[in-house]
């Protein structure tokens, strides 16, 4: 056990030495990717995009630096339905690699219902876990050897009980080698917007000790946050935040109009119009034109687009932008060259990154542990 111990503390030695860590880029929604940054709030900045929350009581701990901001896109899912969350060193894969092995400590994934995606705040309470990974005394793995292991890539099905509605989805990850030694656990985490599609009727009512205050539901003495991963033989861990919540029909309010029409989609949908998404913007068609100012309107147009499409990009690269760029260089010339009649058809294809590995399912079933 001492030379498990000694090669864990060499990794500590490693981990202080890597200057990149991970960030939350990739929404999977049945095992089918959304589009890299697509219904993700993620910090703005690229180079900081992969460093952890500077402070565990900040408004950053609820879905990262800029993630109190509502992105434009809500991705639909159904009943059950399986997400899975890509986790990257380098935002936009320029080079392979999810995080560091030495970050080792748990995972987690909470839940937030709101009215209102783009005015509700995601800050304060309504949070709620519906599933963790921590440490596995058995196995002498922590929930980041199991992710480093999947490629980044964390699976979690949606509980079959949840009603309808619009709900955040944070999964976060805590990294303890600098827990105990330097008393810097470090967070990484982030929020997806998603739309749930299901037959379940009534408001979800959430028991209080399932309830988590984000800011507020950890802070530098949680017994999760001082723990020392390098020790010999742990045998339990314990899970910083609430017990996970798995919701059925007791914890639905009886007050439901059976007559109500089911509940759908209204915000965050991908215009009908959209000729091409690069994460959570929408490239607009030009209106048809014969003569020269009309054309050089088209082409201003497509140029102003292009500028907003690379001011919006999250830090997942600008592969999307530059295609539509191309595009508006293609309109630009037939006009230099007198000829009025366009636009020309759009023929690219919004470029979508496979995912690092095999799209796993989820570990640690606590759906299956809550029936036992």
């Amino acid at each position: 056990m001492k030379a498990y111990t000694n090669a864990r503390l060499l990794m500590l030695g490693l981990a202080a030495l890597a200057n990149a860590h991970t960030t939350f880029t990739t929404l999977y929604v049945d095992r089918k990717s959304q589009g890299d940054g697509t219904c993700v709030r993620m910090p703005y900045d690229g180079e900081t995009a992969t460093f952890p929350i500077k402070s565990v009581v900040s408004e950053d701990m609820v879905c990262g630096r800029n993630g109190t901001e509502p992105v434009p896109f809500v991705c639909p899912t159904k009943k059950g339905s399986l997400l899975t969350f890509e986790f990257r060193l380098w935002p936009d894969a320029q080079k392979p690699g999810s995080i560091d092995p030495g970050h080792l400590g748990p995972c987690a994934v909470y839940l937030k219902k709101v009215d209102n995606m783009l005015t509700d705040s995601a800050s304060g309470d309504g949070w709620f876990k519906i599933w963790e990974d921590g440490y596995n005394p058995e196995t002498q793995k922590w929930c980041v050897d199991t992710l480093v292991e999947k490629n980044g890539l964390l699976s979690v099905n949606l509980p079959q009980g949840l009603p309808a509605g619009y709900y955040l989805v944070r999964p976060e990850i805590l990294a303890l080698h600098w827990a105990a030694h330097r008393n810097d656990p470090q967070y990484y985490l982030g929020c997806a917007q998603i739309f749930l599609d299901s037959d379940v009727k009534g408001a979800l009512d959430v028991p209080k000790e399932h309830l988590a205050t984000i800011p507020g539901y950890v802070d530098l003495d949680t017994p999760g946050l001082t723990f020392d991963v390098y020790q010999d033989d742990i045998e339990y861990y314990p899970i910083p935040g609430p017990k996970v919540f798995t919701p059925d029909n007791s914890h639905l309010s009886a007050n439901v109009d059976s007559k109500a029409e089911p509940m759908v989609q209204t915000v965050g949908l991908i215009p009908q119009d959209c000729l091409f998404k690069s994460a959570n913007w929408c490239g607009k068609p030009m209106a048809p034109y014969s003569d020269s100012a009309l054309c050089w309107e088209a082409v201003k147009n497509c140029y102003a687009q292009s500028k907003e499409c690379k001011k919006s990009s999250p830090p997942v690269g600008l592969k999307n932008c530059d295609l539509w760029s191309a595009y508006c260089e293609k309109l630009d010339k037939p006009c230099t060259q007198n000829l009025f009649e366009g636009p020309p058809a759009f023929e690219a294809k919004e470029v979508v990154l496979p995912p690092p590995g095999e799209l796993p399912a989820m570990w640690n079933n606590v759906f299956e542990k809550k029936e036992e």
